[in-house]
């Protein structure tokens, strides 16, 4: 017999339907009363931060539970989820420097960025990358450095698959126990989201940015490209099935989540929760999930590419077909290198911008300029980031499913 008290019917709801009623009662709070949307903006806080906080947890107990406890001869599906993440990304450039060229945007540069320390560098942002790999682990899990977390927790998972059986419970059941933990958080998304939507209505609006719609027409255009039909055509050739019910459900299950959170890294539990969902394997997504979170950045090398082109139309600089798939190259690199640079993809853009000579003191208004858009561009960016890191694993984890069938 069911318990049909409102919280049980609440546990029980659809919650991708009370997300999007959150999402319209944060509105229409923030619509009707300012004030208060702004004080319930407490519960987005909460919501993010107890995202942020079980997902180092969680990412580096699943790991190593699911290597100590892997079955002889099994094998994880890492090398083509990596493929599809890098192609995933150059095409993204590639998609931003099309549709820069066919729709030019010029800026009406501003300040503000100036305090921000931008990389010299690619070099600079691999070498902050690899180096966290070596991050002190403790260290490592409070900053959420994933890099790090997953060097040590595959290195300890290794090392414990000599373990006792005892021991491999004990990691078992812990990471059951975290994944629960990470189910409760999750169950109360509608409440979180409410509270940023009250928040991002109530502070910031959309009256600020009217003025960046193209710039904006252009960005989000790339995205939905890349969402509605590059990433779609690569699930089809990796999985030879009909791509949209998978990249549709992602969208809605990962990308809303993350586009009003604007963190991957608050969004990794909600996607190891999805991939769960979708019976993938276990070994293969606690390692691609937050590995994805780190170097799968379509999102971000499409902003770094058409904030560069903005500038260099601005500025009206000619641009040559071999500089622009350089520009193309040096944005899907740097994007995979976002997460070790503080502030993101945004500061790598002085850095492409040096490819056509712009001086560093106009990349920072450039940068500026993204910061005034950011409210939707960093949505955006991170939805499709995120989003993409279930569809790709999903797609690899099909693909190799449908092989072994045929195999067997």
């Amino acid at each position: 017999m069911q318990n049909n008290n409102p919280l049980a019917r609440f546990a029980r709801g659809n919650l991708v339907l009370q997300i999007v009623v959150g999402i319209i009662l944060g509105a229409l709070l923030a619509t009707i009363a300012p004030t208060a949307a702004l004080k319930v903006s407490i519960l987005g806080s909460l919501f993010v931060g107890g995202l942020k906080a079980v997902a180092p947890v969680l990412v580096f107990v699943l790991v190593i539970s699911s290597i100590a406890n892997q079955k002889k001869n099994q094998q994880i599906h890492m090398r083509p989820i990596i493929v599809l993440y890098l192609i995933g990304t150059l095409a993204a450039s590639l998609v931003a420097v099309a549709f820069s060229f066919a729709f030019p945007t010029t800026l009406t540069l501003v300040t503000g960025a100036e305090g921000a320390t931008p990389p010299q560098g690619i070099t600079e942002v691999l070498h902050t990358l690899v180096f966290k790999i070596v991050d002190n682990p403790i260290h490592a899990i409070i900053d959420a450095n994933y890099i790090g977390i997953l060097a040590w927790a595959i290195g300890l998972g290794i090392a414990l698959r000599h373990g006792s059986i005892p021991t491999k419970h004990v990691l078992e059941d812990v990471s059951h126990g975290v994944s629960q933990l990470v189910r409760f958080i999750i169950r109360l998304a509608p409440f979180g989201i409410f509270g940023l939507v009250s928040k991002t209505f109530a502070t910031t609006g959309f009256e600020s940015i009217i003025g960046y719609a193209h710039l904006l027409f252009v960005l989000l255009g790339s995205m939905i490209i890349i969402a509605l039909v590059i990433n779609p055509i690569m699930v089809y050739v990796k999985t030879k099935a009909n791509p949209f019910p998978l990249v549709f459900q992602c969208l809605r299950e990962s990308g809303v989540t993350a586009f009003f959170t604007r963190s991957s890294a608050a969004n990794i539990p909600v996607n190891m929760e999805l991939c769960d969902k979708l019976k993938l394997d276990e070994d293969t997504y606690s390692v691609s999930i937050p590995l994805g979170a780190t170097i799968n950045m379509a999102g971000a090398a499409i902003t770094i590419t058409v904030l560069t082109l903005a500038a260099v139309h601005t500025l009206g600089i000619d641009v040559d077909f071999m500089t622009a798939i350089l520009l193309s190259v040096i944005a899907a690199v740097s994007a995979c290198g976002a997460s070790g640079v503080a502030g993101g993809s945004l500061l790598l853009i002085p850095l492409a911008c040096g490819l056509f000579g712009i001086s560093n003191d106009i990349a920072m208004q450039v940068v500026a300029v993204g910061f005034i858009i950011g409210v939707i561009q960093d949505s955006a960016e991170t939805a499709l980031n995120s989003s993409t890191d279930v569809i790709f694993t999903a797609a690899a984890c099909i693909a190799e499913q449908n092989k072994e069938q045929e195999d067997a």
